[in-house]
């Protein structure tokens, strides 16, 4: 293969991997919207799709990628916070990412070897964080489509806050503790 079918080859699916998010993400989810349940994420096995089933208030934390310096500084406080949160009525956290199953158990637990109840979740395809309207076109970055920085705040399967970082390299409307002042 000569460097000019390269070169062609990678500039075609960067335009693809930008055209996709933008068309994905012309509609943002807002409150009122129901959380796109049917879309098949995976948590502990590559193999075997899970469908969210969220009972009560959930948060659902959506990060660029596992390992990456911002995601690895604001999943922590999740983690650390949790008891915060249940104590104001979340009966569960899941971190949503979009790599696959063993990159997201190995992020997990490097970030809380001794386990923690906040449930991370591969959606390798983008399925779910497509749904919402939060894919991010990180190609340049990460290599192709990923979770915009967000968080949604659910009760039950209707969505009652969206926040969404304008630079997905910052940490701020998003940060465990900005999250905990709105519940």
């Amino acid at each position: 293969m000569s460097c000019e079918t390269v070169s062609f080859a990678s500039d075609a699916a960067k335009t693809a991997h930008a055209h996709a998010a933008a068309l994905l993400a012309s509609r943002q989810a807002k409150p009122g919207d129901k959380l796109p349940l049917k879309e098949h994420v995976k948590e502990t096995d590559a193999t075997t799709p899970l469908i969210l089933a969220p009972s009560g208030k959930s948060i659902f934390v959506g990060v660029p990628g596992a390992f990456t310096p911002t995601c690895s500084l604001q999943a922590p406080g999740y983690i650390e916070r949790y008891d915060e949160f249940k104590a104001k009525g979340v009966s569960e956290i899941f971190v949503v990412t979009v790599n696959d199953t063993f990159v997201t158990k190995a992020w997990k637990e490097k970030l809380a070897p001794k386990g923690t109840p906040v449930r991370f979740i591969a959606d390798d395809q983008a399925l779910f964080v497509s749904a919402l309207g939060l894919v991010l076109d990180a190609t340049t970055a990460l290599g192709g489509p990923r979770a915009k920085r967000f968080v949604v705040i659910a009760n039950d399967d209707t969505i009652e806050h969206v926040i969404v970082e304008e630079n997905a390299g910052s940490l701020t409307a998003t940060e465990a503790s900005k999250v905990l002042e709105l519940l």
